[in-house]
């Protein structure tokens, strides 16, 4: 971090000087001090430079010149998305920063620190990394500036990308640096994507696929007559060079036939024959110049590349960007549990750099005390980001590396009361499952594991998640284990004793689960199952918690404003949600993020799940700022200041019949004062009027404020993990208790 410290290890000068835009945190959850550690293990000198001023090279020569490369990271956190919310909003804060302050990295911090780089030494080698970078390793739409943009490597013009879990790409390309190899010539290694000539080959055997164009039928021949002893002289199909006009319809004699022997291969050769071929084959991707121009062919685009994504059997991608070429070979393969437990049984100091002082650093304060027990999604959830940075197949670390964990935590962490606040990763269930068939898994081609429906081919045991949460609560010092990350509650079903395990000792009092819409017209952009699996969870969730004598709630997540949600969509959740009794607290609103299916399909209005034409399925996405702010509204429709918005938005819809004062209406009439309702201290959520209430002159008291925390991949809001003990007539932040009307005094009685 200093030249201070470089001396006290006795450093002339580091091997790698890795740069962030996070505060420097020393723990596993912190990607640059895993990368960092990894790199410390290998015998390397690692030097880190964290949220450097970015006006000037100066902070970037601080450690000296790097004798192999320069490492360049925005962080755990797309800069953008943690600069911005949904609305493009500048944020008040940074999670990632110490006392949460704002502003300290810039907008697409990866270029710009890249940039950087190069100019406090020229000639040295740049390699960049992380989410940011990794999601923008191709032509992509940029919501921000809402257009498509070129590759990062591009803007950042780094030697390397390294995408998606970087830990073989890291290791293997700094040893061969480090043995006198130039970067330059580095071509061979999985997850990695860099700038070539147009029309580079890694060899002469190599063969190109072509997706430049969407597939358009040709012209279909009549069928030649088996009887006749002549055959037509006709052009093969539409797409030969030769027009058809000028093919000569004469019939000629056959040409004499050339006998050749027959070589009978074994399956064995055959299989073999084809993997080789395939696995030397480039998928040319349509170019950033058509792409920027036609949506369509974006979309195409997307479909192509999201097929290309299974390690097993993808292929290297190309996508031409005016006379240079961007190459991408194929995804890196999982780490076996070894692997995983070896990258966090390192030596961490589990906390931030000495440097920062008392300084209270929201992201480290939320997962200070929570063990990451796996990687990687195969929900494929179009919205999400995280099949596309970490992959769909699982990646688990073995019991007892875990437990380790959670027994560092407790002897080196300093305020832990007992509490390990989760088990957990992008999801909470996912923990070693699987598909049955590692053949069958190489080869699948599928999106989801689990839409539209869980594949029979798909693992769902839970046992092995059921012994861990067994095992950790009983390591001595620890009270409780809790779990927070969002549970995949289509999969938790099928396993009731989990549910009835979780239930029982890891909730604590609120359980986050995420439906995201109840409409299956925006549930199926989503990949996401009917609320029918909701209902079933939820169900399972209320039994077990009564024979376990608790009262625990569920946090429902919705997003608002997902491509392919219309206002109907919207207004039939926000009455699902008053049928159902729920008060949102926080909610989300959907924001295209670069490569994300569902951005394809915000950009496009195209639907990349399915084949792309100019003809296929149109998805007609909420763009203007007053329609997304309408269908936010919907999530909080018993919050006055929504009420307005709402009032236009449902006449316009001709459904006025919905704003009134019955137990039938979503919303009241305009209430005398109601624009002078200010939000109130405090986190409880404002209750709904009751039924006729302005009319008895009670007004609805304020609603709850407050800001939830940055999640680190997507940016939203998470929901506060506060338990209220109070009895009150409401619960905390997402559930409504139906308020009751006072009785009718009798009929001539003094009121």
């Amino acid at each position: 971090m200093s030249r201070e410290e470089m001396d006290t290890l006795g450093w002339e000068e580091c091997d790698v000087i890795l740069v962030t835009g996070d505060a420097y945190i020393d723990h596993p959850s912190f990607g640059m001090a895993l990368v960092g550690r990894l790199l410390e293990a290998q015998g390397y000198r690692v030097g880190i430079i964290s949220q450097p001023d970015w006006q000037s090279a100066d902070d970037f020569r601080k450690l000296g010149k790097p004798r192999l490369y320069y490492g360049v990271t925005a962080g755990n956190m797309d800069s953008m998305v943690n600069r911005y919310t949904a609305d493009r909003k500048p944020r008040s804060d940074d999670a990632y920063t110490p006392n949460g302050e704002p502003n300290k990295r810039p907008d697409r911090a990866v270029s710009v620190y890249a940039q950087r780089c190069r100019e406090a030494f020229p000639g040295t080698p740049v390699v960049i990394g992380s989410i940011e970078a990794s999601l923008r390793r191709i032509a992509h739409y940029d919501y921000w500036s809402d257009k498509v943009r070129r590759s990062v490597l591009f803007e950042s013009k780094a030697d390397m990308l390294i995408f998606g879990n970087a830990e073989r790409a890291l290791v293997d390309l700094t040893r061969r640096m480090a043995d006198g190899e130039n970067i330059k010539t580095i071509r061979d290694l999985r997850g990695t994507a860099f700038l070539v000539p147009s029309g580079w080959m890694p060899g002469e055997d190599w063969g190109v696929h072509n997706s430049t164009r969407v597939d358009i039928p040709g012209k279909i021949d009549a069928h030649p007559d088996p009887y006749l002893m002549v055959q037509p002289n006709t052009p093969g199909c539409a797409t030969d060079n030769k027009p058809a006009e000028e093919s000569n319809p004469a019939m000629v004699e056959p040409k004499a036939e050339v006998v050749k022997p027959i070589r009978i291969m074994s399956r064995e050769e055959r299989l073999a024959m084809q993997k080789e071929k395939h696995n030397k084959t480039v998928v040319r991707l349509p170019s950033f110049e058509t792409v920027s121009t036609d949506p369509v062919m974006y979309a195409h685009a997307s479909r192509v590349f999201h097929l290309e994504s299974n390690p097993g059997n993808a292929r290297a991608l190309v996508q031409a960007h005016g006379d240079r070429d961007v190459w991408m070979n194929p995804p890196p393969l999982p780490l076996q549990m070894d692997e995983m437990d070896n990258v966090y049984d390192l030596e961490y100091a589990r906390g931030p750099h000495p440097s920062y002082g008392n300084a209270n650093i929201p992201a480290w304060e939320m997962i200070r005390f929570s063990v990451n027990i796996m990687r990687g999604c195969f929900g494929g959830c179009t919205f999400c980001s995280i099949t596309e940075h970490e992959g769909r197949i699982i990646q688990s670390r073995s019991e007892p590396s875990i437990l380790r964990e959670i027994e560092h935590i407790r002897d080196k962490t300093k305020g832990f009361t007992g509490i390990i606040s989760d088990l957990g990763g992008p999801t909470a269930n996912m923990y070693r499952l699987s598909c049955k068939d590692k053949e069958i898994e190489s080869t699948c081609r599928r999106l989801s594991c689990v839409y539209p429906s869980i594949c029979v081919n798909l693992g769902t045991n839970h046992n092995p998640l059921i012994k861990l949460y067994r095992k950790a609560r009983a390591i001595p010092g620890v009270k409780k284990v809790l779990i927070q990350s969002g549970l995949r509650y289509d999969l938790a079903v099928r396993s009731p004793e989990y549910v009835k395990e979780l239930v029982t000792h890891h909730v604590g009092g609120l359980l986050k689960i995420a439906p995201e819409h109840t409409e299956s017209n925006v549930l199926s952009k989503m990949m996401k199952p009917g609320i029918g699996a909701y209902d079933e969870f939820k169900a399972l969730f209320e039994k077990y918690s009564i024979e376990a004598g608790k009262k625990q709630y569920l946090i429902p997540y919705f997003i608002a404003a997902h491509p392919g949600a219309t206002d109907e969509d919207m207004l039939n959740l926000a009455l699902w949600l008053k049928k159902n009794n729920f008060r949102l607290d926080q909610v989300q609103t959907f924001m295209p993020t670069p490569m994300a299916m569902a951005s394809a399909m915000y950009h496009s209005r195209k639907n990349p799940l399915h084949k792309v034409t100019d003809d296929s399925e149109t998805v007609e996405t909420p763009r203007t700022l007053k329609q997304r702010q309408a269908h936010k509204a919907f999530l909080r429709y018993y919050d006055p200041k929504n009420w307005p918005i709402l009032r236009d938005t449902l006449r316009r819809m001709g459904r006025g019949d919905l704003i009134g004062t019955g137990e039938r209406h979503l919303i009241p009439p305009y209430v005398v004062g109601e624009e002078n309702f200010k939000p109130s201290a405090g986190k409880r959520a404002m209750p709904m009027l009751a039924p006729g209430a302005e009319k008895r002159g009670k007004l609805p008291p304020a609603a709850g404020g407050g800001r939830g925390k940055a999640n680190a991949l997507t940016g939203s809001l998470t929901a506060r993990a506060a338990v209220e003990t109070k009895a009150r007539p409401s619960i905390l932040d997402t559930i409504k208790v139906k308020a009751k009307a006072p009785p009718k005094p009798a009929r001539g009685s003094r009121k």
